[in-house]
Parts: structure tokens; C-alpha cells; sequence
């Protein structure tokens, strides 16, 4: 939207970002990219590798609140090509992200927001 949108928690509705830092939408990966994210987003030093689904093959830092301790996306390592351009961006996992519209004051499931789809590939 071209409206100032806030990503919450969905545990604790801590701010985690806001649409400012946000560089794409992708639907078909359920994620929301992320160039920043406020201090409330932890992640630790040791890595995850993924076994299955859309990380399969793919290891991660994963993004974790700091309130709520509640995984909420990840930062990937290392990973398969087709997910190689991801690495170094903040992902938060769309099912785990509420979104506040600052104008409409409304809150909404971040997968029921349309954001601009970039290509962050670029």
C-alpha cells in the first residue's frame, strides 16, 4: 500500500519493522523482505539447517521476537539458487506478522496486505 504500515508480533504485538525498510512481498515464499528491523528482533549465533519446505536444503539465522521469545522469519546463510538472492535481507514469515496502516488505523494479517512486489533478485 502507499500507506506508513507497521509489522507487529503476533504473539505480543511488538513492532518488529515498518514498510519504510520493506523491499518486496513474496507471496509464493509466504514472506515479507526487509532491508531493517527495530532491536525487538533477536536472532542467536548458531545456525539452522532446513530439512523441509521452502528452506529445505538452505541454512538460517532464525529471526526470533525479543518480547515473546515466538520465531517470526529468518536470515539466511547460505542457500539453494533460486533462493540465493535473500541472503543478508531480514525475511519474516507472513503468518507470523500483523500489520498496523498508521492512516486507516486498521490491523490486518500481513497475508492479507498487497505490498509492492520487487524484484529484490535485482
Amino acid at each position: 500500500p502507499n500507506e506508513w504500515t507497521t509489522f507487529h508480533c503476533c504473539g505480543c504485538w511488538t513492532v518488529l519493522g515498518d514498510s519504510l525498510h520493506l523491499c518486496s512481498q513474496q507471496q509464493r515464499l509466504g514472506i515479507l523482505i526487509c532491508l531493517k528491523v527495530t532491536k525487538d528482533v533477536v536472532w542467536k549465533k548458531s545456525l539452522l539447517v532446513g530439512l523441509e519446505g521452502t528452506l529445505l536444503g538452505c541454512t538460517y539465522y532464525p529471526l526470533s521476537c525479543q518480547s515473546c521469545g515466538m520465531v517470526v522469519g529468518f536470515i539466511l546463510y547460505s542457500a539453494t539458487r533460486r533462493l540465493a538472492y535473500l541472503r543478508g535481507f531480514f525475511c519474516f514469515f507472513m503468518d507470523r506478522i500483523l500489520c498496523y496502516i498508521l492512516k486507516k488505523q486498521k490491523t490486518v494479517r500481513a497475508s492479507k496486505v498487497n505490498f509492492p512486489d520487487e524484484n529484490v533478485k535485482e
